[in-house]
């Protein structure tokens, strides 16, 4: 990939925002243990731990991590293959 110019990552930090500054509850993810597809807001989410696990409620693989500290989060998403989040109408 030599010779290809670049941006430097900060550049995202806006298209990020707008993506992440949205209602995830009504985005769609892929399971990438069964491949089931379905909203976030259908996963089984459990808090007893020191952050969320969401499961996927076909066959119980974790799809995703939340931990939040009081000065950042950290999200982990390794066990789903996308998350398609609809953006408002601009």
């Amino acid at each position: 990939m030599t010779g290809m110019s670049y941006l430097d990552g900060n550049m995202l930090d806006g298209p990020l925002r707008e993506v992440f500054a949205v209602d995830l509850s009504g985005a769609t993810g892929r399971c990438e243990s069964c491949g089931r597809v379905g909203a976030v807001g259908g996963l089984h989410v459990f808090s007893h731990a020191p952050g969320l696990v969401a499961r996927c409620p076909t066959c119980a693989a974790v799809m995703l991590r939340l931990v939040r500290a009081p000065t950042r989060a950290w999200l982990d998403l390794r066990g789903a293959t996308f998350l398609e989040v609809p953006l408002p109408d601009r």
